[in-house]
């Protein structure tokens, strides 16, 4: 099962600068199982709707903040007896949003945790630098507590892109 864009989409739309809901052009999402391998698959989902966006000029900075924010969300938002097999009902999604100067990219997990970035000048550390590196790559990035009959909160990064007509 999953939700589709606009379940996430609506709360999202609270949390971003002003944009008029009808300039959304598109939007797509993926269920990624609990396993780190979804991060690759993540990556290779963004690559695709990016491109078929026309948008891929800006993949390598989208790719990096998607891993970061599916690799948080499967490393810090699944209780640890989350069956780490079987692809029924994936608690992670990948929404991918694109506006006509605004690209959305926001992550749904099943924790209500606030997501905590730790202290960006300890560059010796091996992991702690995700949101630190999800903030240096976007133009803006937050969360939300999910409404609803969904538990859980979103995490989203937005980049500003030229509109298609404009390159």
């Amino acid at each position: 099962m999953g939700t589709n864009g606009s379940t996430v989409l609506e709360p999202l739309r609270q949390g971003l600068p002003p944009i008029d809901p009808a300039a959304v052009s598109s939007s797509a999402s993926c269920a990624l199982p609990p396993r780190y391998e979804a991060v690759g698959g993540a990556r290779q989902f963004t690559k695709s709707t990016l491109a078929k966006w026309e948008l891929g000029e800006h993949f390598d900075d989208v790719a990096l903040v998607v891993s970061e924010l599916v690799t948080n969300a499967l490393r810090h938002a699944l209780p640890a007896d989350t069956p780490r097999e079987g692809d029924q009902d994936p608690p992670v999604r990948l929404h991918l949003m694109h506006w006509t100067s605004r690209l959305v990219c926001a992550v749904r997990d099943p924790s209500h945790e606030s997501p905590m970035a730790r202290e960006a000048d300890d560059f010796s550390a091996e992991s702690g630098r995700g949101l630190f590196l999800v903030d240096s790559f976007s133009d803006s990035w937050g969360w939300h507590p999910l409404a609803g009959t969904l538990s859980g909160k979103v995490v989203w990064a937005l980049f500003r892109v030229r509109a298609a007509e404009q390159q």
